[in-house]
């Protein structure tokens, strides 16, 4: 009996601390307060004002520019929206544009870019062609893609000529318009271009 006296203390010692340290395991649990995971909501977490964000090709050449007098970022989707937006467009072999609104959305990881309230992009004339105005209540950019589009009614400028439709869609690499549904189309002879047509329901045209 005294040889195993020394097994015994060891194990009755060995059984307190296990039950001394999960104790103070769950006394430590109870104890401390965990703050529950952190609820992710559409608000703001980052602002600035005079916002200027500028994208850059794989050379390092700015190809897009977006600003505007105030910006809020929103974590829950990764999106901005900047007050009095300027973006502009200057990709290299393309015309430069520049469109302005009230307000614009930029998400998608800066590939879309909404821009609404007296939306307007202006494409500047070039030696070839004379500048193009688009107006709508709001205008989708994708500046990757150089290409504008709406599904709203729309007023197209192009030199001397004008469109009116709901909907259109533009792109500034192929320097294809196309005016859906549209209700009055006037074409000035001088911007008028071989190839060009004007169809009841669809109007394209290449300004």
């Amino acid at each position: 009996m005294k040889e195993r006296a020394p097994a015994l203390i060891a194990i009755v010692l060995l059984i307190s601390l296990v039950l001394g340290t999960w104790w103070a395991a769950d006394y430590a649990q109870r104890a401390i307060h965990i703050d529950p995971p952190r609820r992710i909501t559409h608000e703001p977490d980052s602002w600035a004002n005079n916002f200027v964000m500028v994208r850059t090709d794989e050379a390092g050449v700015a190809i897009n520019r977006l600003e505007g007098d105030y910006m809020q970022h929103y974590p829950d989707n990764d999106s901005y929206e900047i007050t009095k937006a300027k973006a502009i467009g200057q990709q290299p072999g393309s015309p430069i544009t520049i469109g302005t609104s009230d307000t614009a959305i930029m998400d998608q990881d800066g590939k879309r870019v909404v821009m609404s309230g007296h939306a307007r992009i202006h494409r500047m004339a070039d030696q070839d062609r004379p500048a193009l105005d688009v107006s709508s209540a709001q205008l989708t950019l994708m500046p990757d893609d150089n290409l504008v589009f709406t599904d709203l009614p729309a007023l197209v400028v192009n030199g001397k000529s004008t469109m009116n439709g709901k909907g259109m869609r533009y792109d500034n690499n192929t320097r294809q318009l196309q005016v859906f549904s549209a209700t009055d189309v006037k074409i000035s002879g001088q911007d008028a271009k071989p190839g060009d047509s004007t169809k009841p329901d669809t109007t394209e045209k290449k300004p």
